[in-house]
């Protein structure tokens, strides 16, 4: 199939290969994309239609809207394989639109390329049309606060900024328009390792790319680290000396990847860096340096977001901005305003003296030390974590727990055995199998001036349908709390 002009779609098969639970995700993104562009669409996905429901629904509701707005060609309706996948569906598709969620070592997608049917991702197709330069984000914590906060500072020189990738939106939504735009529209895409797989075949750079950190992750996905670490990289493939990488001089596996990396590269970092440039922290205040000329942003004490952690996206995000055209004084005020995403350190709500906080997107050991440290001084935490196994160590974790918390609540699910041996019996806990369980044993132990935590270190997979839907639940057994 020629994938150089977006008129090819019509009347082409594709096979749209895991829908995904999420609504908002590359799936569904990917499905109403191409049957607004008349392509015969197989959408496949394990999964049962009734886990699917929300999913299906959303396609079929775009699929109405475009057959009625549509008259001058033709528009076809998706077949659904659910529950299972069929050979033929990818051996006699002219494309397999893979979701990020999808392993390259699938053997249905491994047999579709071997029969040369050409296998991309809903991020994959944005890089392959999108007119403008591209602006990537990455790493293993941070990476959706980073990508919104450029997002957010890019409004200074534009109305509206595509951020968009893991974010939670597909690229392919705002394709369509950003392709009648006579002028450049700036694009932030949140990249996770697995969207950088897809892009392995695409031999497009984005023009600034950001590296926030890189810690162990997604081990029950890769055979090791440095595997993980390899999947990251591919964001700079294909960068030369005229595009931009960003990297977190305060993260060693970060700085390391700079000896690999033909960009110009660019640093941030909580301290000052000697002879380097970039953005950095100097006597409390935020300083950018760039081809010699260093400029005071703003007081550390002004920047809206509060923690290290947000201080680092912040920087990256900063100077992201800079570089792309944002002047010095808005950077300066967009670090002030920007209110952060929900779901990652988000109050909730104070009941009776006690603040709830859904941090549900912590994923892994280092987000949840990243919480404790900001909110566990006083050892006042009531700790709801665990879940779905990545393979991670949960060592470190523990001895932050253990200092930070009054009572662990830990959710059933693959990695309940190892915590539980890991965190012994220094601190009283708990298991429970539900949501509404956990903020039921958080609510009855808990007294004025403590904080409970929902800050899981583990995926959500089993008890929820991903990790918004178990922040989602906290969310409303919280709001269901009486006064």
């Amino acid at each position: 199939m020629d994938l150089s002009k977006i008129k090819n779609f019509q009347d082409s098969i594709v096979t749209v290969m895991g829908l995904g639970r999420f609504k908002q995700g590359s799936g569904v993104g990917a499905a109403k994309w191409l049957i607004k562009h008349g392509a015969q669409t197989v959408i496949t996905d394990m999964k049962s239609e009734a886990d699917l429901k929300e999913s299906v629904e959303e396609v079929m509701k775009h699929y109405s809207q475009i057959k009625a707005e549509v008259t001058d060609r033709d528009i076809y309706p998706p077949v659904f394989v659910l529950g299972e996948h069929h050979e033929d569906d990818f051996m006699e598709a002219d494309l397999v639109l893979k979701n990020p969620g999808v392993p390259f070592n699938s053997d249905y997608v491994i047999e579709a390329e071997k029969n040369k049917i050409p296998v991309e991702s809903d991020v994959s197709l944005f890089f392959r049309y999108c007119p403008w330069p591209i602006y990537s984000v990455t790493g293993t914590r941070g990476k959706s606060t980073t990508t919104a906060w450029f997002g957010h500072l890019l409004k200074a020189v534009h109305e509206k900024p595509v951020i968009a990738g893991n974010i939670q939106h597909s690229p392919l939504e705002d394709l369509d328009w950003i392709l009648l735009e006579k002028q450049p529209v700036p694009v932030v895409l949140e990249l996770s390792s697995w969207l950088l797989e897809s892009l392995k075949n695409v031999n497009i750079a984005p023009k600034i790319a950001i590296y926030t950190n890189a810690f162990e992750d997604h081990l029950d996905r890769y055979d090791s680290f440095a595997g993980y670490i390899a999947a990251k990289e591919m964001m700079f493939k294909d960068q030369g000396p005229a595009d931009m990488a960003i990297l977190n001089a305060d993260n060693e596996i970060v700085a390391q990847a700079a000896s690999r990396i033909k960009a110009k590269i660019y640093w941030f970092s909580l301290k000052p860096l000697a002879g380097r440039e970039g953005i950095w922290v100097e006597d409390k205040d935020i300083v950018i340096q760039v081809e010699g000329k260093k400029q005071t942003v703003c007081a550390v004490d002004e920047v809206g977001l509060k923690g290290e952690h947000n201080l680092h996206n912040g920087l990256a995000a900063a100077l992201g901005a800079y570089l792309a055209g944002v002047p010095v004084d808005r950077i300066a005020e967009g670090l002030k305003t920007f209110a952060g995403l929900p779901s990652r350190q988000e109050t909730v709500r104070e009941v009776k003296g006690v603040t709830y906080i859904n941090d549900t997107t912590a994923t892994s050991p280092e987000g949840v030390i990243a919480a404790l440290e900001r909110f566990g001084q006083d050892g006042k935490v009531i700790w709801i974590g665990g879940g779905s196994s990545k393979g991670l160590k949960f060592e470190e974790m523990a001895k932050h727990l253990h200092a930070a918390c009054k009572y662990l609540i830990l959710l059933e699910g693959t990695a309940l055995a190892e915590l539980s041996k890991v965190l012994g019996d220094a601190v009283p806990k708990v298991s429970v199998d539900s949501m509404e369980k956990a903020v039921q044993a958080a609510s009855s132990v808990a007294e004025a001036g403590d904080i409970v935590l929902l800050s899981p270190g583990t995926s959500s997979f089993g008890m929820f349908k991903n990790e918004f839907d178990r922040g989602g639940q906290f969310v409303e057994q919280v709001k269901n709390l009486k006064e």
